[in-house]
């Protein structure tokens, strides 16, 4: 959520960010403004109304000590009066207060300098990418046709006992699941996180701390009678751990890393874009989560990138990494990096991770700060998210990409994780 104080002193250069959205007018800024001026107003006469009732109250006493019971009458009548109006302002006060409230949460964070003019994916920039796809002396197999040749994964067998979206993983295939969770997890302690393991539902209160409430509701399964919502992403319980904290300064940049479960309603697209593990309801993911000092901040991410960039390095996956536009970044989002992996036998990119500052705009919601040693004063904390990474769409990369004529080559790096070097 975007902070009124800091749109009020650098107005021109939120609108001038806010239009690289698209679709969000800019008006919303200058109506907001005058809701807030029109709270300030309101809260000053609510203010100068009880301090005159309750001054007036002290006048009564008074009078009646004095024997002038006519005067302490009249005043008594006033005191009743602001009272009434006392009330009527501060139901007003209130009113505004809320509507101020719903404005915030339909204005999204606002795009850095770095991020691109765009509508959508075909406006994001490729900041770099490698050239070494696959080349076949064969027809090569999509990964739903490897999966059932090798026994790896039962679609169908998931669709009997949930849904779509929902697989089951078999033998090689559960333990190359395994074996890659198992690696990103080793990495990223190996880089400074520290591994958590975060509850897989969450309240609402954490779903609006970090964004997912209430812009992607629908796309989150909802228990309802707990009123709890299955994590769509680590990155909710886990940012949300700092939720309501002071964070120490000295402690900060604080990481962390969590291996989950990833449930989401919205499968997306029909066709090749939903083919086996192109989108699903239910996968793994593992994530890491970074709490920094906002001087810190574009620092972090950097390094974050070069991160989730070692992975996919590491699996020998052909990638590129997009700095996304305007019009395709995440409503919380102020710069955002994709990386894709190439699709061998689909001749396709897939997206697997994102990874995004949200500088301060989850800690406004979550009332994360940091005392800051300089002045003493609490200030907001930046958070930052990435997936490192997102499992479907890398297995699905490495089943293609790996696959020879008499089976399919483990990469090195996963050889002691998976302790089976081909399969066939």
């Amino acid at each position: 959520m975007l902070d009124i104080a800091w749109l009020r002193a650098h107005t021109d250069i939120a609108k001038e960010r806010l239009t690289k959205r698209n679709k969000y007018p800019v008006s919303l800024i200058d109506d907001l403004l005058k809701l807030d001026d029109e709270r300030k107003r309101l809260q000053t006469e609510l203010d100068n109304t009880l301090a005159e009732a309750n001054a007036t109250s002290k006048e009564i006493g008074k009078l009646m000590g004095q024997g002038l019971r006519d005067e302490a009458e009249n005043k008594k009548q006033h005191v009743a009066a602001l009272k009434s109006r006392s009330t009527s302002l501060e139901q007003d006060h209130n009113r505004i207060q809320d509507e101020i409230k719903n404005i915030l949460l339909t204005i999204p964070n606002l795009p850095q300098t770095l991020v691109p003019q765009g509508k959508d994916a075909d406006d994001n920039i490729t900041v770099r990418k490698t050239d070494a796809k696959p080349v076949f002396g064969f027809n090569p197999l999509p990964h739903w046709e490897l999966a059932a040749k090798y026994n790896l994964i039962d679609f169908e067998l998931g669709n009997k006992i949930t849904g779509s979206g929902f697989p089951v993983y078999l033998g090689k295939g559960a333990r190359l699941q395994r074996a890659l969770i198992q690696f990103f997890l080793d990495r990223a302690a190996a880089a400074g996180y520290m591994e958590v393991i975060p509850p897989f539902m969450v309240n609402a209160d954490s779903g609006y701390g970090t964004g997912q409430l209430p812009d992607k509701e629908g796309q989150m399964y909802h228990a309802v009678v707990d009123d709890f919502y299955l994590i769509p992403t680590a990155e909710v319980p886990v940012t949300n751990i700092y939720r309501d904290t002071i964070v120490k300064e000295e402690d900060l940049p604080i990481r962390l890393t969590a291996y989950s479960p990833c449930f989401r309603r919205e499968a997306g697209s029909y066709g090749k874009d939903v083919r086996g593990l192109n989108r699903l309801h239910q996968f793994d993911k593992v994530e890491i989560v970074e709490i920094a000092h906002p001087n810190q901040s574009d620092a972090r991410l950097e390094v974050m990138v070069a991160h989730v960039e070692s992975l996919v390095q590491a699996l020998g996956l052909p990638y590129r990494i997009l700095r996304l536009c305007g019009g395709d970044m995440g409503f919380a989002s102020a710069i955002t990096y994709d990386f894709e992996v190439w699709s061998g036998a689909q001749e396709r990119w897939l997206e697997v991770s994102s990874v995004s500052n949200f500088e301060t705009f989850q800690a406004n919601r979550m009332k994360c700060r940091y005392k800051d040693s300089s002045d003493g004063k609490n200030k907001l904390v930046h958070t930052l998210n990435g997936s490192a990474l997102a499992l479907p769409r890398i297995v699905a990369a490495l089943l293609e990409n790996n696959q020879t004529e008499n089976g399919i080559k483990i990469p090195e790096v996963l050889i002691p994780y998976t302790g089976f070097d081909v399969i066939h």
